[in-house]
Parts: structure tokens; C-alpha cells; sequence
């Protein structure tokens, strides 16, 4: 219902805001306002004010700020209404009476509330007695406390056609009460009505004010079927909008920070006998908007916990249709996968609450779910099965209608694609280097989608990239005037292997300014201090005692990984295209760095601009781009650096390295 301004303003006038969060947070005099340590986040110093005078709470740690009735609603789940009601009652102000139609229909909802409590402990004083024994030995089974038990107001449905309905008949309730709350069944053929349950164990299931709206009831026969029972959809029950254990669970999630999802009921009284209150259940139904909605109120991304088998799975995947049209900016869900075979309930009964805490601490981001299972539902290995897997991630993209939360999760999974396509191909070249196989795409998805941008792995790899940084430099010492043809590209890129950025600087220096074009002249015109480095890039001449060469000139870059074609007879050409290559990888990570830089800003800023958004796009695109023309350029290389061990071009390595000393080898040029 709506309340008139003028209620709300009598009921503010009527309490002080401080006189409502001191009940949950410590409050000190400081001038005028009050000040006390955050409720919303954890703290040292306080910075959560209380202004009396103006009748407002700001947190400055979270940004949360508002009167009496948000701050309830804040730290208690409750709705408006709820929290106006709550407050009124406090201050001593009668709410306004509604329609009389709405009267008339508050007045039959309220005497169903009190058949469901009939029923309640109806059950209840059934599992109690003798007809409960079997109940009872199945709740003993499954290790629940008589606590428990007395706080989910277990009961038992006698094995009996009618044991319900003549309890209740004898206590002046009509069969239309008992079948509009769906206790008893009607058949259609005119016989007599029926109860619902029968020989099961009840747990009632109550609405967020703690009243009993539902049952569902536990088979107790092995062979019963179905194994769980909910009630219908009832005027006081409808599962699509409710939470089972919500009206507990909700205060427990604000102070945890924290909500779980269940697939049922007594998953969630297992957590909460193991020390987790804040888990619910949604009842057997795919999550829908009311319930997405319920659940962020208790926390921006709740664990939704599921069986580790492929029903679980199953389940997951319907979740996350229903999810993704909702999302929004702060709020989302993480999934949490059981063991095979196992259910929360099993979890926490073999290894209590530790072992839950451990499952969620993996929990999957939404995004990370998406991507697998968009990455499971078929092998990606031609360019067909691609684009089929670009089509399927940019529906799913289409259907998030918060447009900043599309824009950041198109650009993760455009990077993540890029990502992907290039480890296959890559994948299959090293393959070819081997001999050996690989499954297409395997390995080649990153965990986390929405942080792929700034976890996935390069081109090249951790440690690789400072080694073509070595080849390049080293190349360059041996045929100087490759470094004058590509000195513009080598110059603008960032040499990242310690000391070799000044370097290169020096080498144009001995090439441009000091004239030398072979690399006799570059050891003869550095400086003593940098033999060390020319030693480690190319490798000095070594004699023997009689002065005969052990190791000639170039020795070291002949010996380097990568460059094993050094040991036969490349021409000019061949050399030119690796340096090429060489230098288009680290141009690769030179996008790689931009791209990174752009995405993680527009990560931090909300309001990123379109014009940000097109150049991580085009970033994205020309990242792709330039791998694949580097995944071929270097099976290309491969394939020749095959046809001249097939040809038997190679001479004695000693041989070899003594043409690398006479500089002859690429000097001829054609070959």
C-alpha cells in the first residue's frame, strides 16, 4: 500500500535516526552528528555519521546514505512497507486502514495464515507421537538436532486419506479453506476430498514475516514416489516469488555479507545446524526475476550452490538464462559445484563447515560459467565451429539489458576469443613441431572470463618474449645493416630484459654514428663495459692455448633457442623474414600492453565513453589479427627450416660456426 508523505514525516519526526542504528552500531558525539564504525564494511576508523538535525545516516566507506527507513531496510532485508510498519508501530502511530476490498481479502488471506498454523502443529504433534516414530528415526538418520528440528517446526503426515481433514473439520475449518491452502485435493470425478500428505516428513515453509504459507513433505517409504512434495500454488503461496528460509537467512546474509542458494530445503537446514544461516532455498523452480531480485537484497553476488553432477550443471545452465537479463552494475552470482555425487548436505555432514567455506572460496564468477559451457557445447576446431562460437557469446551478450555490464562483458570474451583462437593455432603448430596431437581448443579458454584481459596468457610467453629481445639484438651485432633497415621498428618498441632498452640505443650509436658494419667493428669500437653484454647476445671469439679458435665469433646466437636454422646455411632472406618475425612478436605484446591498459581503465570507469569502447574493440580485432599472421609467418619458417635438414644442406656444426665468423653466412643473398 502507499502511505501519505505526511505519515512518513510524523513517524521521522517521532524517532531519531540515531536512536534506530544505535541498536546496531556503537555511536560517539562528535560535534552535532554522531559517528560510529561502518555496518556495511569492515573498519578501523570510523567513518559512518548520524545527523539527528537533518535526519539522514551517510557510510563514507560505501557510499550508502539515507533515513530510518533505508537504514532498515539496509541492514535488516526488510521491504518499505515492512520497515514503515515496523517503525510506526514504534513511535505509537496507527497506519491508515485500506480499502474495504482490500480489508475484505487481508481478512480471507489471514484466516488461511491460521489454517496453515492449524496444520502446522497439527504435524508437529504427529512427528511427536507414535505415528511419528519412523519420522522421527529418519531425522535421527540424517544427524538433525532437536534444535533444529524444534526451529524448522518439523512434523509428520499419518499414512492416512483423511487424518488432516477431520482434525481440522473438528475444529471448524471448512473444506474450502482446506482446499484453497492445498491441504486437502478434490477429485474431479465427485469423490471425497483428500489429504495432500501422506507418510511424509512436513517442513512447513513460511513467507518473509514468518508465517506459514506451504508445506513440503519428505517421503518416508524407499519406493514412495515423488521423494519431495511441495504445496500448490495457493493465495498465500507462490513459489516463483519465494525463498525458503528467507525470513531467517536475510538478517544473517547482511551481516555476512554473503547469501547461498540451495536446490533444497534441507540442504539449507543442514548449513544452518553446520553454522550457516544465511542459505535458501528456491524451491524446486529456475530462478525467476522476483527471486533474482530477493536474493541481491541480501547480497550483491550470492553463492548458488549446485550438485557436481550433470544435473547440477543442468541446473546451473538454466540459472544463468534466467540471470543474465538481470544483471547490473555490482550485482551478479558465483557458482559453487559439489563434489561429484555430493549435495551441500553431504558436504558439510563429512566435513562440517570448513569444508563448505573451502567449496565456495572456488566458486565460479557467472562469467567464467558462461564461457565454459559455451566452450563445452562443441569442439572448436574450424573456422565454421568459430564464428558459431562468436554468434552463440554475442546473443548470450545481447540479452544482458544493463548496457555498461554488456559493454565489460563483451569486451572480456571478445579478448577471451582472441585468446582462445590464437593457443589452438599455436596448439597445432606445436604439434607439428612434436609429432604429437592435441585436441583442439584444449587448455585454450581462460577460467576467468571477465579478468582475461589481464590473466590470460601472452604472445609470447613469460620469459619468452626477453629471449627474442636477445635473438634480435644478437642478429643485429652479427649483420649490422639489419639493424639499419629495421631500426625505426626496433627502436619504438620497449625492450623489457634488463639493460637491453640502453643498449639498442648504444648499437645505433656504433651502427649510425660510429660507421660499423660488421661485427668486428662493433666489439672494436664499444666500450670495455659492454663486452659482458656482447659476449651474452653474440659471443666473442674464444682461442686455445695455441691460438686456434675454440668458439668463433657468434657462437652464443648460434647456440640460442629459437634459432636452431643458424646451425645450416640460411640465406640473407631467410635471416631477414626471422628478424621480421621476431619483431612482429614483440609488436603483438606491444598491443597486447595497449590493450590491457584500455580495458583495465574502462574496468575502473563506469562511464566510459563509446569512443573508449570502439578502441578496445579495434584493439581486440587487430590483436587477432596480427597472431595469425604470426602463427603462419612461423609454421612458414618451420617449413623451411624442415626442407633444409630433409635437403641435407646442414654442415658440421663447427663448419657452421666458422662461416658465422667470416660473416659469410646471409650473404647470399637469393638463396
Amino acid at each position: 500500500m502507499k502511505f501519505p508523505p505526511s505519515l512518513l514525516d510524523d513517524i521521522r519526526d517521532r524517532i531519531a535516526v540515531s536512536d534506530v542504528v544505535g541498536r546496531k552500531v556503537k555511536l560517539r558525539r562528535h560535534g552535532r552528528e554522531y559517528m560510529g564504525l561502518s555496518p556495511f564494511n569492515k573498519e578501523k576508523t570510523p567513518s559512518f555519521t548520524v545527523n539527528d538535525q537533518k535526519q539522514f545516516y551517510h557510510c563514507f566507506s560505501s557510499g550508502k546514505h539515507g533515513d530510518i527507513f533505508k537504514f532498515l531496510m539496509e541492514t535488516e532485508g526488510l521491504s518499505f512497507p515492512e520497515a514503515v510498519e515496523a517503525l510506526a508501530s514504534q513511535a505509537g502511530i496507527a497506519l491508515p486502514s485500506p480499502d474495504p476490498q482490500a480489508q475484505r481479502r487481508e481478512k480471507e488471506r489471514a484466516s488461511l495464515y491460521d489454517v496453515m498454523e492449524m496444520a502446522t502443529k497439527y504435524f508437529q504433534l504427529q512427528f511427536s507421537a507414535d505415528l511419528g516414530r519412523e519420522a522421527r528415526q529418519y531425522a535421527q538418520k540424517r544427524g538433525l538436532s532437536a534444535e533444529t528440528l524444534s526451529t524448522f517446526r518439523f512434523g509428520f503426515a499419518a499414512n492416512s486419506r483423511d487424518h488432516l481433514k477431520n482434525y481440522l473439520l473438528q475444529r471448524g475449518v471448512s473444506e474450502r479453506d482446506m482446499l484453497e491452502t492445498g491441504l486437502v485435493i478434490k477429485p474431479d470425478d465427485g469423490r471425497p476430498s483428500y489429504d495432500r500428505f501422506r507418510n511424509r516428513l512436513m517442513i512447513p515453509i513460511e513467507d518473509e514475516r514468518g508465517r506459514v504459507v506451504a508445506f513440503g513433505g519428505r517421503i518416508l517409504d524407499p519406493d514412495g514416489k515423488p521423494k519431495y512434495l511441495n504445496s500448490p500454488e495457493t493465495k498465500l503461496f507462490h513459489k516463483g516469488h519465494m525463498l525458503f528460509n528467507a525470513q531467517r537467512a536475510r538478517k544473517a546474509a547482511y551481516e555476512n555479507g554473503a547469501a547461498i542458494v540451495t536446490e533444497g530445503y534441507m540442504d539449507v537446514i543442514a548449513l544452518h545446524q553446520a553454522g550457516i544461516p544465511y542459505a535458501v532455498a528456491s524451491l524446486g523452480t529456475a530462478f525467476t526475476e522476483a527471486q533474482i531480485t530477493r536474493l541481491w537484497k541480501m547480497a550483491p553476488e550470492p553463492y548458488i550452490c549446485f550438485d557436481g553432477d550433470r544435473a547440477g550443471r543442468q541446473a546451473a545452465h538454466r540459472a544463468i538464462e534466467r540471470i543474465l537479463p538481470q544483471l547490473k552494475a555490482g550485482f551478479s552470482f558465483q557458482f559453487a559445484f559439489m563434489p561429484e555425487g555430493q549435495d551441500p548436505d553431504d558436504v558439510v555432514s563429512q566435513g562440517g563447515a570448513g569444508a563448505f567455506h573451502e567449496l565456495l572460496a572456488k566458486a565460479m564468477p557467472l562469467s567464467d560459467v558462461v564461457w565454459q559451457r559455451e566452450l563445452d557445447a562443441q569442439t572448436i576446431d574450424t573456422p565454421e565451429r568459430k564464428a558459431a562460437l562468436e554468434k552463440r557469446i554475442d546473443d548470450l551478450v545481447r540479452e544482458i539489458k544493463d548496457e555498461r555490464v554488456a559493454r565489460q562483458y563483451q569486451m572480456s570474451f571478445k579478448s577471451a576469443l582472441s585468446n582462445l583462437f590464437w593457443q589452438q593455432a599455436r596448439a597445432k603448430r606445436d604439434a607439428h613441431f612434436t609429432g604429437g596431437g592435441a585436441k583442439a581448443g584444449q587448455g585454450a579458454g581462460p577460467s576467468n572470463a571477465l579478468a582475461a584481459s589481464g590473466n590470460i596468457s601472452r604472445v609470447p610467453e613469460a620469459g619468452q618474449s626477453t629471449e627474442y629481445e636477445e635473438n634480435i639484438l644478437g642478429l643485429c651485432i652479427h649483420i649490422p645493416h639489419l639493424f639499419e633497415e629495421h631500426a625505426e621498428q626496433i627502436l619504438s618498441l620497449n625492450f623489457q630484459k634488463a639493460g637491453l632498452e640502453p643498449f639498442k640505443h648504444v648499437l645505433s650509436h656504433l651502427i649510425f654514428d660510429q660507421g660499423a658494419s660488421h661485427y668486428s667493428d662493433i666489439y672494436a669500437k664499444a666500450s670495455p663495459d659492454l663486452f659482458p653484454l656482447l659476449d651474452d647476445l653474440h659471443g666473442a671469439e674464444v682461442l686455445n692455448a695455441d691460438g686456434g679458435v675454440l668458439k668463433p665469433y657468434g657462437w652464443q646466437l648460434a647456440s640460442r633457442r629459437h634459432v636452431p636454422q643458424l646451425a645450416f646455411r640460411p640465406g640473407r632472406l631467410f635471416l631477414e623474414r626471422m628478424l621480421a618475425y621476431w619483431l612482429a612478436v614483440l609488436e603483438v605484446r606491444e598491443i597486447q600492453a595497449d590493450l590491457d591498459g584500455e580495458t583495465a581503465q574502462a574496468m575502473h570507469d563506469p562511464d566510459v565513453g563509446d569512443h573508449a569502447f570502439e578502441r578496445i574493440q579495434a584493439l581486440t580485432q587487430e590483436l587477432h589479427r596480427r597472431r595469425e599472421e604470426n602463427v603462419r609467418e612461423d609454421q612458414d619458417l618451420f617449413d623451411e627450416y624442415k626442407k633444409m635438414q630433409t635437403a641435407g644442406i646442414s654442415a658440421d656444426l663447427a663448419t657452421t660456426l666458422s662461416e658465422l665468423a667470416l660473416g659469410r653466412i646471409g650473404d647470399d643473398a637469393g638463396a
